[in-house]
């Protein structure tokens, strides 16, 4: 048995590599009725342009000499703090309207903010959630069908493996009574202290895609039958999704160490950030059935079969987090690192070098979403246990970029 260095969220710390586990299996559960066909914007991540539905997993293709490549050097405008006082906020999606559901990982509650007032609205917890290390209620997502459906999806560690549940939001119901009971779309991902990855998000083809962590067991981001280290990709009802790369299987990617943030272009490319563990954390451009090189390879030059990041990071300087598409680029929050990158992009190429900004201005950076146009949604992340908290963190910020 050897020993390795592992970084956890941007503390590093000695432990035995993990002996490789029972193959963790997964049950696609059916319950309620599938979600319709009306069109909408992705308000999990995706970029915010309509498109026709579809059952067939988004282009991955490189850019066409057409596309319009942003400027190599951007900007960050911080406009206002929307909201302070949240308790170790994860996930965030924006509901029609303008106000915003957050996540809280260890109180396992989800709350609503008021985004012209700040004022919180718990709607409730979420039942089953066991927070413990890097684990708890993670990523959100609203159905692609909210409007009439009012179903918001939640991926969360319970005690024996991470899943994911939707429940009905009904706001007509006294505050913190207002989430109904979870129903168990997806479960069976491997669950750990560590890298239990979290981000969820409907793609422009309204098919449900998942990040996941290998939970500490290296092996498992290689083995393409298990749910661990990859992004997986399945219907809103939890059965893997038509077109997917492996027949009869969630999974669309693999390879992956801990994925972090998940987000869509202008062309419904998907981009990944992953965490990654002494040398590299990355962002991935990401190509259904491909090989991200996880534990083979860390960063670029992996080799022959293994898919190479779009850009990467030394560790001090990302242990990236959410990711977000606005105006021609990927936004990517660092939480050890402190900063938000800006990385242009032509087609599913970096146009320019990776640009920080706000850098150690507000402690550890979560998730950061598309807030429309040139706005985007920015939650820090400094109640975590890995932070150093002032007395209004956690907060909800409102940044113009460009």
């Amino acid at each position: 048995m050897t020993r390795r260095t592992r970084r956890v969220e941007g503390t590093k710390i000695v432990q035995r590599r993990a002996v490789p586990a029972v193959l963790a299996a997964a049950l696609l559960l059916t319950a309620g009725c599938s979600s319709g066909s009306s069109g909408g914007a992705d308000p999990s991540g995706a970029d915010g342009s309509s498109s026709p539905a579809s059952t067939a997993a988004p282009s991955s293709s490189a850019g066409s000499p057409a596309e319009e490549t942003p400027p190599a050097k951007g900007s960050v405008k911080v406009l206002r703090t929307v909201a302070t006082g949240l308790d170790s906020p994860w996930g965030l999606a924006p509901l029609p309207g303008g106000d915003l559901l957050v996540s809280s990982r260890d109180e396992a509650t989800i709350t609503r903010v008021d985004t012209e007032s700040g004022k919180k609205t718990e709607l409730g917890e979420v039942p089953g959630v066991s927070p413990s290390g890097e684990g708890g209620l993670l990523g959100i997502a609203l159905s692609p069908d909210f409007a009439s459906d009012h179903l918001v999806y939640a991926y969360f560690t319970s005690a024996s493996d991470n899943r994911v549940v939707r429940m009905l939001y009904d706001e007509k119901k006294p505050a913190g009574q207002q989430l109904g009971a979870p129903d168990t779309v997806f479960r069976g991902i491997p669950k750990g202290v560590i890298h239990n990855g979290g981000r969820i998000a409907f793609g422009p083809d309204k098919m449900l895609y998942a990040g996941t962590g290998e939970s500490g067991d290296t092996g498992l981001a290689q083995d393409k039958k298990s749910l661990g280290g990859k992004i997986l990709r399945m219907t809103p009802d939890g059965a893997p999704a038509p077109g997917n790369p492996f027949p009869d299987s969630p999974v669309y990617s693999y390879g992956h160490r801990n994925v972090q943030g998940l987000a869509w272009d202008g062309k419904q490319r998907l981009f990944a950030s992953e965490f990654g563990q002494d040398t590299w954390d990355e962002l991935n451009a990401i190509k259904p059935g491909d090989n991200y090189g996880w534990p083979e390879a860390e960063g670029k030059g992996g080799g022959s079969g293994f898919h190479d990041p779009v850009a990467q990071w030394r560790t001090d300087d990302a242990s990236p987090s959410g990711i977000a598409y606005a105006e021609g680029s990927v936004w990517m929050a660092g939480l050890r690192g402190e900063r938000l990158w800006r990385i242009p992009l032509k087609g599913t190429e970096a146009a320019a070098d990776p640009q920080s900004f706000l850098e150690g201005e507000y402690g550890r950076l979560r998730t950061v979403a598309p807030a429309g146009g040139d706005k985007l949604w920015l939650v820090t992340s400094n109640t975590d246990g890995r932070g150093d908290p002032k007395g209004d963190d956690d907060r909800i910020l409102e940044l113009q970029v460009r």
